[in-house]
């Protein structure tokens, strides 16, 4: 199947599903993807709006599922502050952290090495220590440019299988979940926010496209950081299935 079919049989889902049907969908499909992977199976947990309504779905399906945190030395200080909240109340949540010596303003000159160090790096290293064998996203492919081509289920890194159970909601839905499960949210986007990143990287914009605010006056911008696109585990590179 080729990108372009692939793509349309995404955006059927999208527009062809009402909101009981996607939530009872990426039930099912971690629900299936634990079954199979057992703790293998592990929750990314950006502490966006995305990740927390995936947390959400995965600890309905069993309270014991794990998950990471990827932080950076660059997140606000109300993201840290929730992630603090979050990790109380979810032991089961590891943060994973670079504390490397980078050159000052690296984000301002070569933000794609900054993401690679900070983000990407410290994901490899909590997809080898907590032995992922299926890592579990909150990736949305209505979210933005760069989002368009990605399946609810991928092999990018062999024998590591990538879920996405949201891909197929929309922005609305995943407000709307939040909403009627009580699902507490990092308080900046109270303050406007629509996608949350790095302070020096991410700004509050009108942009039709919800990652309009990342990485502004880049070659980056729009863009991402790198978890989604490059290989996770050193030295394998998947075709995807």
């Amino acid at each position: 199947m080729n990108a372009g079919s692939i793509t349309e049989e995404i955006n059927i889902l999208v527009d062809g599903l009402n909101f009981k049907q996607k939530v009872d969908r990426s039930l099912s499909l971690i629900e299936q993807a634990y079954r199979r992977f057992g703790d293998g199976l592990v929750v990314a947990n950006s502490l966006g709006k995305d990740s927390v309504a995936v947390w959400d779905l995965a600890k309905r399906i069993d309270p014991k599922i794990r998950g990471f945190i990827v932080t950076t030395r660059f997140k606000p200080k109300e993201t840290v502050q929730f992630m603090n909240e979050t990790v109380t109340r979810y032991p089961e949540l590891k943060i994973y952290k670079n504390d490397c010596e980078i050159q000052d303003k690296l984000y301002e000159t070569d933000p794609d090495r900054c993401c690679e160090l900070l983000k990407v790096d410290p994901t490899r290293n909590a997809i080898k220590e907590m032995k992922v064998t299926c890592w579990v996203t909150g990736l949305r492919c209505t979210e933005g440019r760069t989002r368009t081509d990605f399946r609810e289920i991928e092999e990018r890194d062999k024998d590591l299988i990538k879920l996405n159970p949201i891909l197929i909601w929309k922005e609305r839905e995943v407000w709307q979940y939040l909403a009627l499960r009580s699902v507490k949210v990092n308080p900046l986007y109270a303050e406007g926010y629509r996608s949350l990143g790095c302070a020096p990287c991410t700004r509050i914009t009108t942009a039709e496209d919800e990652r309009a605010g990342r990485w502004i006056g880049t070659s980056k911008c729009g863009g991402e950081c790198g978890i989604h696109t490059r290989p996770l585990k050193t030295g394998l590179h998947g075709d995807g299935i």
